[in-house]
């Protein structure tokens, strides 16, 4: 599958980023015929080539032409199920809705479920959303990359009268990306590009290797005096290195300490800084049996956790060098299960092999402890919950 970046100079928009896919090479004429099987009306769409600061880019519009009504997520999520789209295309498009209901619900303290969808909910931004989430789809792209974001400053009105700039919707759903506050002079990214962001795409690592097939651009509405207000999306294929970073391996061989005392010298380790412990089995003079007592640690840490070795076990003496250390990207997500929410770590992929998905145990242990369900059950459904959000 190929990575589709967006380099988000001038910000996002659900309109700019149809655009852009359409100038990348999806088909219009397809799409159409896509939201045409959708059970809703009112509207067409138009395209055009705008010039922008000399770009040629792709205006992406919805031209309404009647009044549509507010929705709430499960008749929009019913409206998606009920089209001729791939189960790809409808599970990416509900996963936008859904970030969004949740941002909302959180705004006005309130369930996803009884969010009234005005802007949002209205016949432009569903078709904004189907088409982006087709438009990946039909352009084989099956990870998106995002630039840091420019949040703009001032106000802007809305349904709910005079809001700040960004949206709330619009800061809570990019907690957690990189962004740009008080860069740009009005509403730089909409909540339908930050509901986008939220549910599909991760922050692009930089500097970023990357093998450029495709470049399309989707222009937006606003004239900006700073900047042309164009999206630029690149399509093609990761070549990021993998991840390093310089840690300090500390060991030391036991013969003459309980087993039993193991477990909490590995704590007060984990405690102090410690990445990894390990115990490895060895045998020493004499045909002793011995323990290697193994820690992996940033430097800084090494002589707190001499410290704790020299306090917690019979060992005089302990030997340590640098390492360096490969390693593929990781983080943490917390996915929704019908036992709560559970965190899971994902790694991998990215160029360099599958991606894993290992559900965080103690969350998973204590699911299970406190509802009384098996360890095993719990662990399954938090992996699928994740492989679902991974799309």
């Amino acid at each position: 599958m190929k990575t589709a970046y967006l380099d988000a100079f001038s910000g996002l928009s659900g309109d700019m980023l149809v655009g852009a896919l359409i100038d990348c090479g999806a088909d219009l004429a397809v799409l159409e015929r896509a939201l045409a099987t959708l059970p809703v009306g009112g509207y067409r769409i138009a395209t055009r080539r705008k010039v922008v600061s000399g770009i040629a880019a792709v205006k992406f519009d919805v031209e309404v032409s009647e009044a549509q009504p507010e929705r709430h997520l499960s008749e929009i999520t019913k409206m998606i199920e009920q089209g001729a789209l791939s189960d790809t295309t409808r599970r990416r498009a509900i996963a936008i809705f859904q970030a969004l209901a949740e941002a909302e619900a959180k705004i006005h303290n309130t369930s996803p479920e009884h969010v009234h969808f005005h802007e949002v909910g209205a016949v432009d931004s569903i078709v904004d959303i189907i088409a982006t989430a087709w438009g990946i789809e039909q352009l084989g792209v099956g990870e998106l990359l995002v630039s840091a974001l420019p949040m703009g400053r001032g106000f802007a009105r809305s349904q709910h009268g005079i809001i700040p700039v960004p949206a709330p919707a619009t800061a809570e759903l990019l907690a957690g990306f990189p962004v740009k506050l008080g860069d740009g002079a009005a509403e730089m990214v909409t909540p339908t590009g930050a509901a986008v962001i939220r549910a599909l795409a991760r922050p692009a690592d930089m500097p970023l290797g990357f093998e450029v097939e495709k470049i399309g651009y989707g222009a937006g509405t606003r004239e900006l005096e700073d900047r042309p207000n164009v999206l630029r999306v690149m399509i093609g294929r990761e070549r990021a290195a993998l991840e390093t970073d310089e840690l300090v391996e500390i060991a030391a061989n036991i013969d003459d300490l309980s087993p039993q005392v193991y477990e909490h010298v590995m704590e007060r380790l984990f405690a102090a800084g410690a990445r990894d412990v390990t115990l490895t089995p060895t045998m020493m003079k004499k045909g002793r049996p011995a323990i290697i007592l193994g820690v992996l640690a940033a430097p800084a840490h090494r002589e707190e956790l001499a410290r704790v070795i020299f306090e917690e076990t019979s060992t005089i003496g302990l030997r340590f060098h640098p390492v360096s250390r490969l390693k593929l990207h990781r983080e943490i997500r917390e996915v929704e299960t019908r036992f709560g929410k559970i965190r899971v770590k994902v790694s991998g992929g990215h160029n360099h092999g599958a991606i894993t998905v290992s559900p965080e145990y103690e969350d998973c242990r204590r699911i299970a402890v406190e509802q009384k369900v098996a360890l095993r059950t719990v662990i399954e459904e938090a992996r699928e919950a994740a492989w679902a959000r991974l799309g």
